[in-house]
């Protein structure tokens, strides 16, 4: 697949806004380092029996017919360290998709919540260490997710459905369920038109 165009707009990060926010936030250049709480994450109920809507996301507004794309280096090492971008109408509606280790690899992934959580996921071992965009697309009733590896091609990984009403907001996020310790470097939040097709 060629790269979604037009391209979307760079955001300073000033401009987005928290949702939980993180143990340590520090600008480093053009880039963003996020520390993630230990036991930071996002998921309702399925298998786990639990809810945790604490992880952290960095968001700003996403009307239909915007993308948001987030950019990260993929250097995780401890079981389910994750971060990518996050489109979240309430506590109880999100899709996030992103790079997650399990199973000792990093998996490209996607979890989507309406009510209880879903997770799909396919290793990517040789992503880890390097930079990965994630790009969500809103149209209609659908959400487009894509992600790519530098300057690889795009990869479609999930489509999932959004009541086209909802009021959305579209980011950054990084979760750390497991441990302390984990830092996130975010080089790139932006926004821009949605994709004109699925292929």
């Amino acid at each position: 697949m060629t790269s979604p165009t037009p391209a979307p707009r760079d955001l300073p990060w000033s401009q987005g806004h928290w949702l939980n926010p993180p143990e340590q936030v520090s600008p480093d250049g053009a880039d963003l380092l996020v520390t993630a709480r230990a036991g930071s994450d996002f998921w309702r109920t399925t298998s786990y029996g639990f809810v945790r809507d604490d992880g952290h996301a960095l968001l700003t507004d996403l009307p239909p017919g915007t993308a948001v794309e987030v950019g990260f280096r993929a250097d995780f090492t401890e079981l389910y360290d994750q971060a990518g971008a996050l489109v979240r109408v309430d506590a109880s509606t999100w899709i996030k998709a992103g790079v997650e280790m399990s199973d000792g690899l990093p998996q490209l992934g996607a979890v989507v919540t309406h009510g209880t959580s879903d997770w799909s996921l396919a290793p990517v071992p040789e992503w880890a260490g390097r930079e990965v965009t994630v790009r969500v697309s809103r149209s209609g009733d659908a959400l487009t997710v894509r992600a790519r590896c530098e300057a690889e091609p795009w990869r479609t990984v999930r489509l999932a459905w959004l009541d086209p009403a909802a009021k959305a907001q579209g980011g950054l996020f990084c979760c750390a369920p497991e441990r302390s310790g984990l830092t996130v470097r975010f080089t790139r939040l932006a926004v821009g038109p949605a994709d004109t097709s699925l292929h």
